[in-house]
């Protein structure tokens, strides 16, 4: 299963495709598992990069969650979608 995420041009902010759209938040996601849905949603990215809307566009490996949330593979993907591993910010301060 795979997501295709990117980020967006206007403000660098990672996004993924959502039923042809650009969304934040890997959790509204369109769940891409057959290898032809991948392809049309790269086709779709591309023509996103094309209008520069997009940059840095993956097809990414994902698993469902036990609430059936996609949840990326690989530390770099998880990061991106949840943030930092470790408390920063106000959250380090309180430990």
């Amino acid at each position: 299963m795979k997501v295709i995420t990117a980020n967006r041009l206007s403000d660098g902010i990672v996004v993924y495709l959502a039923a042809g759209d650009w969304k934040p938040g890997i959790g509204g996601a369109s769940v891409l598992s057959a290898p032809d849905a991948v392809e049309a949603g790269l086709a779709v990215a591309a023509r996103a990069v094309a209008g520069h809307e997009v940059v840095d566009v993956n097809a990414i490996e994902i698993e469902l969650d036990e609430k059936n949330s996609p949840r990326p593979l690989r530390l770099r993907e998880r990061i991106r979608a949840f943030g930092p591993t470790v408390p920063f910010g106000e959250s380090a301060l309180a430990a």
